[in-house]
């Protein structure tokens, strides 16, 4: 069974290339994903020079209703939801009673208590499409006497991305603003909503690209009108087109970018047997000042008495005699510099960084022993040793 984008026809009538984006836990279910509508080279330049549009038919939405909602989800949730303000977004991890990552989530709180709010819901969640349906039967099974309704959104609401340093520029021109700041005064974790076309769209602002990122959603019959809205104005032969200098880009090109952000994905980078100190976003995910939550006595013993076992960590890849390293492919073992016998780890994600010159950057999860900065560890790539550094943080490349 896939899950189907509205836009995924129109998709190939302009030569976009479809990919799987498989749940791992039924390689049946999957969604339809644009793989790249072509050159990757021009989709990431317009990303970085202009802006991408993007279609996103991976990202589940979960819609959660009534008066006790935050203070359900405070209980249950990493993240400290308490003095949330409406059109304000955080991160946070579900965990299961194992202290494992059961789902990784971006709330946004978008009304004041009684009022419906965008779209039909006062809180939103995104979250992978895979594991929506799981995360609103686990979370629904704790709900006891609350005023809460927890309700799988993503067959209903659909999500697109405008990102690059002219997509506020060119989103506040076409849209009519309706609630929260214009786009572009959005910072970031803000959001508002506008009309495009008549269309009511969310508007929440995150870098994940490492460009200004606005994340839209919208109704699955409003999809493609305020897709194609977008695409037209975009890439018109006028002066607005020409400012925006929009082109619409498929995954390829944006997993290049969110990797030199040091932005890794559930279900890509870490996973359902992942413990948050093993995810590389402990510190924006988790909160150590609030009140009990599920899982929450693993975390603390891990905070305070040991290290768990692995760690994700940057790995960049550089030699001055061979400036043409051939990029580990993900899933490739990680070995010590100093034992190089058995495997202290793997490459979860791996991409060619344009921003660093062209050479390797890599996501991976090792032995936390080997996870210092400055660790020299090695990947076999092509049948060539190629040597790495652990970088000090997750994100290879900052325009800041």
């Amino acid at each position: 069974m896939s899950a189907k984008s509205p836009l995924t026809q129109s998709h190939l009538d302009r030569d976009g290339s479809i990919q799987p984006y498989p749940d791992p836990a039924d390689p049946s279910r999957f969604a339809e994903v644009v793989e790249a509508f072509g050159p990757i080279e021009l989709e990431y330049a317009a990303l970085r020079k202009g802006c991408v549009l993007l279609d996103q038919p991976q990202r589940g939405a979960v819609a959660v209703r009534g008066a006790d909602r935050l203070g359900f989800l405070n209980r249950m949730l990493t993240q400290e939801l308490k003095g949330i303000q409406p059109f304000h977004s955080r991160r946070s991890f579900w965990l299961n009673r194992k202290g494992r990552v059961d789902a990784d989530l971006r709330l946004t709180a978008l009304d004041d208590e009684g009022k419906p709010g965008p779209l039909g819901a006062p809180l939103l969640i995104d979250l992978d499409i895979h594991a929506a349906a799981r995360t609103v039967q686990t979370l629904s099974s704790y709900v006891f006497s609350e005023d809460i309704e927890l309700t799988d959104a993503s067959e209903s609401l659909h999500r697109l991305g405008l990102h690059g340093p002219a997509a506020a520029m060119l989103l506040d021109a076409l849209s009519e603003p309706q609630a929260g700041p214009r786009p572009a005064a959005l910072a970031p974790d803000q959001a508002c909503t506008v009309l495009l076309s008549g269309r009511e769209v969310l508007v929440e602002r995150w870098d994940w690209l490492g460009e200004t990122g606005l994340e839209l959603t919208c109704t699955v019959g409003d999809a493609a009108t305020v897709y194609d809205a977008l695409l037209t104005a975009g890439t018109a032969d006028d002066d607005l087109g020409r400012r925006a200098r929009l082109r619409p880009a498929g995954w390829h090109a944006c997993n290049i970018a969110r990797i030199e952000a040091g932005v890794p994905l559930y279900y890509l980078d870490f996973g359902p047997d992942s413990l948050p100190h093993e995810t590389g976003v402990l510190r924006d995910r988790v909160s150590f000042k609030k009140g009990c939550y599920l899982g929450q006595e693993i975390v603390a013993r891990m905070e305070s008495l040991g290290q768990p076992k692995q760690k994700l960590v940057a790995l960049r890849f550089q030699d001055e005699k061979n400036p043409d390293l051939p990029q580990p492919e993900g899933g490739a073992q990680v070995f010590a510099e100093a034992d190089g016998a058995k495997p202290i780890g793997q490459i979860t994600s791996s991409s060619i960084s344009p921003m660093l010159g062209g050479v390797p950057v890599c996501f991976a999860g090792v032995r936390t022993a080997h996870a210092a900065p400055g660790t020299k560890l090695w990947v076999e790539a092509r049948a060539e040793r190629v040597t790495a550094l652990v970088q000090p943080g997750l994100a290879f490349w900052s325009k800041a």
